[in-house]
């Protein structure tokens, strides 16, 4: 009798989950994107994250529905596709690609405005072209590194954040003692407005990227339909209460938001704050998370680019090979790479926006897709809660695109052509809208798609 196919361990506890999302989501991110929200936001970061976590907080309840509902992979595309149509979950799909595309990009272009900060004489595009040349190197010989959860580099961002923090107060408290240490300034000034802090809190949404990536470990979680929504909003929260408390921080010490560059303003507060040797410590934090974020992000973008191909929603001649050597989809890691080079002709800012357009395209319409699961449950008899299924995703979604329409101009206009070039990709698939797309599939051994069938 054969022995029966190995299957995943569920041992993922709760704490497990939180842990795990807490780390993807890399917190030092907040003061590597620190300058370009306090630009925008005219020295008000704390409430720009403040906006962000409560639109967080009502997409990440949505999430959590969906999950519960949906114990698979594929996120936002999955839960889309199954409770809406599968057309929309494929345009939902298309608007987070663009995500994937830009992510490593950002990923190196604030690693290299650093690096640029400490090394002025050393040319900007060298450090992007060195992030990019080595990452990309490592992933096509797929050399295994280190997830983002690695505990050792979880506890030294912690640790800088935390002496960050600490030492911000301790700056202000000899300057203007316990009284300084609280204060409503921070939040708001003279120079704060709704569409200011509406443009900072559309950047600071970067920060919580990730927060949804644990429903990818559904198969190895305990109670997964009970334990995931629970830790989709934990996650949130507390990291949304870390990025709240370290802004709050950061602008206590350095009141308003002029800086020599704001891409670097973190680094700038840093030697401020704690001198050239702290600065230094600060700086090797940076660049560790950004380089691991580079290698996982660029390795993500690649592995989502082969299941496309693979599955015949991208041509599977180019994007659904893998190199002959290093089993590896090289040419997928490659054109990830190229996109990184459009870093040296934008700002942290704006390529933030593009990943951003993407990320509240998803979150509206995980919103919508709770709402819709709404429906569908009245229809068939049952008769879910009003305001779990209904008034509060409604208002995750008002505010996703309250903040989508606040994003950078440029963002915006690119996202609306990205969208308008899926929409004639997938009438060229659907032979006019007459057969359902390709549906991708998320199992590293999975088969390649069936043909097409007609839509139903």
């Amino acid at each position: 009798m054969p022995n029966p196919a190995p299957t995943l361990t569920r041992s993922l506890t709760l704490r497990s989950v939180v842990l795990f999302g807490l780390a993807y989501m890399t917190p030092i991110i907040v003061l590597g994107t620190y300058g370009v929200v306090a630009d925008s936001t005219h020295g008000a970061v704390p409430t720009a994250y403040l906006l962000a976590l409560g639109a967080m907080i009502f997409t990440a309840h949505s999430y959590g529905k969906m999950a519960k509902a949906h114990p698979v992979a594929g996120s936002a595309y999955t839960y889309v596709r199954r409770s809406i149509d599968s057309r929309v979950g494929f345009l939902v799909g298309w608007a987070t690609l663009l995500d994937y595309f830009f992510l490593p990009m950002v990923i190196w272009l604030i690693g290299g405005a650093y690096l640029q900060a400490e090394f002025p004489s050393v040319p900007f595009w060298v450090w992007i072209v060195g992030f990019i040349a080595l990452t990309t190197a490592l992933n096509i010989r797929g050399i295994k590194t280190a997830e983002r959860v690695n505990d050792l580099l979880m506890i030294f961002q912690i640790l800088v954040v935390g002496l960050f923090a600490l030492l911000c107060l301790r700056h202000v408290f000899q300057h203007d003692g316990a009284t300084g240490l609280v204060s409503a300034t921070p939040f708001a000034n003279h120079a704060t407005t709704l569409a200011g802090i509406s443009a900072g809190a559309a950047i600071a949404a970067y920060s919580f990227l990730g927060f949804d990536a644990v429903t990818t470990l559904t198969e190895e979680t305990v109670q997964p339909q009970r334990t995931l929504p629970r830790a989709i909003l934990l996650i949130a929260v507390i990291g949304g209460g870390i990025f709240v408390a370290v802004a709050y921080t950061t602008q206590l010490a350095h009141p308003g938001y002029h800086f020599t560059d704001s891409s670097s303003a973190a680094f700038e507060i840093a030697k401020t704050v704690g001198g050239d040797l702290f600065s230094s410590m600060f700086l090797a934090g940076l660049i560790v998370a950004q380089f691991a974020s580079g290698i996982a992000a660029q390795a993500s973008t690649s592995r989502l680019l082969y299941a496309m191909g693979r599955d015949s929603v991208l041509p599977r001649k180019v994007f659904g090979r893998l190199h002959p050597k290093y089993h590896t989809p090289a040419v997928n890691i490659l054109l990830a790479g190229a996109v990184g080079l459009i870093a040296l002709r934008l700002s942290v800012a704006t390529s933030t926006s593009f990943i951003n357009f993407g990320a509240f395209t998803a979150f509206t319409f995980v919103n919508f897709s709770v709402i819709a699961t709404f429906v569908r449950e009245r229809r068939a008899g049952r008769r879910p809660a009003l305001w779990s299924y209904v008034l509060l995703p409604a208002v995750g979604a008002v505010v996703d695109l309250w903040l989508l329409v606040h994003l950078d101009g440029k963002a915006i206009t690119l996202g609306l052509c990205w969208l308008a070039l899926g929409v004639c990709y997938l009438v060229y698939l659907t032979r006019g809208f007459r057969k359902a797309p390709p549906e991708m599939t998320f199992d590293e051994g999975a088969p390649p798609a069936a043909e097409p069938q007609p839509v139903r």
